[in-house]
């Protein structure tokens, strides 16, 4: 599947309980980053259990272009020989990102911290994402932006300076793309370039580059120590090494939702990270009343890792926290379809961060909650959904805005409702999930390759 295709509706139907053990797609913030830092090190990194989707496909290729060697190895195995900080080469074309909003805001401060020049570009959605809150702290960093679309979007020219200038940067939001953008540039910075946070997002960053060798202190800020201080010294040499990919939490939300709605499911979910930064679905949804087992906790590529065993639940509505949105950013639109199973009103508050997302999530998860006969409403950047406590009437196609969560959130919807429910296309579930199809009908999820009739 390509966001190029021609669209794929795709409807689900209910039908009879998901039974069997999967292991998802590896995690693709780390898979994004693996590549990067491959990129940046001297020698080889052996990355296994790469997520092979279309938006780290396009970052691999993005390093390639820059000059890193990358070799294949067999499904989920790849070679990458890195450049070294400083060695990277001009790109001969542009840097085609597709979707990947990710990739090309890291690779952004990747080439905004070098004495390179590279054009970034990529799909109809990611041209209408925001680029200018990376751009802002890059610009002070010394990089220069020759070119850019309107409102500081791609397609857009940056050229990095000799040295990055280092820097002390407060995030205007809770963003780890931002962070890591910052602290990505001043790799090639002589000093220390520090990053503060008033919340704290998905640190895959600072620990990876802990792996390859970065000296990173990480120290609590501001009021009860919600936020963060991330200081990162400059110029040191990193050294390739050997990244394991555990499963992607964000990808295994939607099995685990699917297994809780559907009556009488029961599903192991094997190798999930379980990052306290990444874990705010299973917390809220163990206050909501889910039946989700942690079983045989380890290591992986420096993450801790468990298998999740799930049983089908009763529901009850709950108030989300704000400060807790960084920890399940993507997660929301398959929160939401969880919350119309509740009984009561669930809250979720402090949703601005889902207006910039691959598309406005906030208002396509509204759209299609309404297209199913779900009772909500948007109160700011609220989120409440009314749930009835059984299941909802569906029957709706709802319009997936080239987003993958959107898609993959909507066909777990119709696995419980009355009525099957059709999202518009989904060919762009490939750039997180490219075996989501064939696993949930492993499952014994009806999803068939066409619109309801």
């Amino acid at each position: 599947m390509s966001h190029d295709s021609e669209p794929q509706p795709l409807t689900a139907a209910p039908g009879r309980p998901l039974r069997g053990s999967l292991r998802p797609p590896g995690d693709k913030s780390i898979s994004h980053r693996a590549m990067i830092l491959g990129l940046l090190s001297i020698g080889e990194t052996r990355v296994e259990g790469l997520l092979e989707g279309d938006d780290v496909l396009r970052t691999a290729a993005a390093a390639r272009a820059l000059g890193a060697g990358m070799e294949r190895l067999g499904e989920g195995r790849w070679l990458v020989r890195g450049v070294g900080i400083g060695g990277l080469s001009d790109p001969s074309g542009t840097l085609d990102f597709g979707n990947a909003g990710t990739g090309s805001r890291l690779m952004m401060g990747v080439v905004g911290g070098q004495p390179v020049t590279a054009t970034f570009d990529g799909d109809a959605s990611l041209r209408k994402r925001p680029m200018r809150r990376i751009l802002d702290p890059l610009v002070r960093m010394g990089t220069e932006v020759v070119a850019e679309a309107e409102g500081g979007r791609v397609p857009l020219t940056l050229r990095g300076p000799r040295e990055a200038i280092p820097i002390t940067y407060e995030t205007p939001a809770a963003s780890a793309q931002i962070k890591s953008a910052v602290l990505l540039a001043g790799l090639n910075a002589p000093g220390v370039t520090t990053v503060i946070e008033r919340e704290a997002t998905r640190d895959h960053t600072e620990r990876m580059l802990r792996l390859f060798g970065a000296e990173v202190v990480v120290t609590p800020h501001g009021p009860g120590g919600h936020g963060r201080a991330v200081a990162l010294t400059g110029q040191p040499t990193l050294r390739g090494t050997d990244v394991s990919v555990p499963a992607d939490p964000s990808s295994a939300a939607f099995p685990l939702v699917a297994a809780l709605i559907v009556p009488g499911s029961e599903v192991t979910i094997r190798g999930v990270m379980m990052n306290p930064l990444r874990t705010g679905l299973i917390t809220t949804l163990l206050e909501m009343g889910a039946e989700i087992e942690r079983l045989d906790e380890r290591e992986e590529g420096g993450e801790t890792v468990a298998d999740l065993r799930v049983r089908a639940s009763r529901l009850r509505g709950v108030s989300v926290p704000a400060e807790r949105a960084p920890a399940m950013i993507d997660e929301y639109p398959i929160l939401a379809v969880a919350a119309a199973f509740a009984e009561g009103e669930t809250r979720m508050n402090g949703l601005h961060e889902l207006r910039v997302k691959e598309s406005d999530r906030l208002a396509a998860v509204a759209d299609g909650l309404a297209r199913n006969g779900i009772d909500h409403r948007i109160e700011g950047d609220d989120l409440i959904v009314a749930g009835a406590g059984a299941a909802p009437r569906g029957g709706g196609t709802v319009a997936t805005h080239l987003d993958h969560r959107i898609a993959m959130a909507f066909l777990v919807l119709g696995l419980a409702t009355r009525e099957p429910v059709t999202v518009d296309d989904g060919a762009m579930i490939a750039t997180s999930f490219p075996s989501f199809l064939p696993t949930m009908r492993a499952l014994g999820a009806e999803i068939s390759e066409e619109a309801a009739a």
